[in-house]
């Protein structure tokens, strides 16, 4: 994606059920809206960046956008997972995400636990790539000043 950083930001709406259930990594997912106007260049794949729910702390994230091949998906979704342990769900809640760099390209895999290893890889090198300067700094733009008009349930 030539438009890198990129910033977006929606509710958090349901989305498959599968992360927590089934991978036992949560994540938080975005409304068709959001993904449907995403830029035309952005190729589907793992990327790495920088999240807020409402007006909370900046975390690290790692998220998938495309069709996760492995379950065949027929919508794409854009599916990022937090670097934090929140006490509570968040549905309904204002979702902050700026997308920093792209990690890889999407891919199928054979079995579910080949997926798991590759989930907890991609967030160990989003870990390392956001702690670069050049990545770090990000996590103190403006955009994640969310004014508290903006602000849901109090988060």
């Amino acid at each position: 994606m030539r438009h890198l950083p990129y910033f977006c930001r929606g509710q958090v709406v349901r989305g498959f059920g599968r992360s927590s259930k089934q991978l036992g990594i949560p994540t938080a997912n975005f409304p068709e809206q959001v993904i449907d106007n995403l830029p035309a260049d952005v190729s589907t794949g793992i990327y790495h960046g920088w999240v807020s729910v409402g007006s909370g702390d900046v975390h690290k994230t790692v998220m998938s956008i495309g069709w996760n091949p492995y379950y065949k998906n027929t919508k794409k979704s854009m599916e990022t997972r937090i670097m934090h342990t929140f006490k509570e769900d968040f549905y309904g809640e204002l979702l902050n995400v700026a997308v920093v760099g792209y990690l890889r390209p999407e891919k199928n895999f054979d079995s579910l636990e080949s997926l798991i290893s590759a989930i907890q890889g991609d967030t160990a090198e989003a870990k390392k790539r956001l702690d670069l300067p050049e990545h770090l700094k990000l996590k103190e733009d403006n955009f994640f000043q969310v004014p508290k008009s903006k602000i849901m349930n109090g988060h």
